[in-house]
């Protein structure tokens, strides 16, 4: 039996948003396979207000179907200094450009509209995961 092979994304993913469902569907689109690596980021309440396990249960709730069909896993790691690999590695490494508008889709910027009560964060973040947030920043 042949083994699968995953597409890999590495994040904070503090909070889950329109940008990284791009990033991961450039790979989906086609088919392929994705494993989610969530960092394991110390809580600090302003730029990682989120535990790995709240991300990935936010990603869960985005990414409920792909997951049930094996599209997605889902797998938490400890915090990242940095990616290395050697020559000869079998795997490639690519980088994906996106479009302008999902380009300036920022975690910073959607965590500052939630708790400011200001509009239009919703329209930025990943399906399934608004009442998620909404309860996290007590909204």
């Amino acid at each position: 039996m042949k083994k699968v092979k995953y597409h890999s994304f590495i994040g904070r993913f503090q909070c889950p948003h329109l940008s990284h469902r791009w990033l991961i569907d450039q790979q989906l689109s086609k088919g392929e396979p994705c494993l989610i690596f969530v960092r394991d980021m110390e809580v600090d309440g302003d730029k990682n207000p989120f535990t790995a396990e709240e991300v990935v249960e936010m990603l869960s709730l985005a990414f409920k179907q792909e997951i049930k069909d094996g599209m997605i896993a889902l797998q938490i790691i400890p915090d990242v200094l940095s990616v290395n690999y050697g020559r000869g590695v079998g795997y490639q490494v690519i980088e994906h450009k996106p479009p302008e508008d999902i380009k300036r889709i920022s975690a910073t910027e959607i965590r500052r509209r939630i708790r400011a009560k200001e509009d239009g964060w919703q329209e930025m973040v990943l399906p399934g995961t608004e009442n998620f947030l909404k309860e996290k920043f007590g909204e």
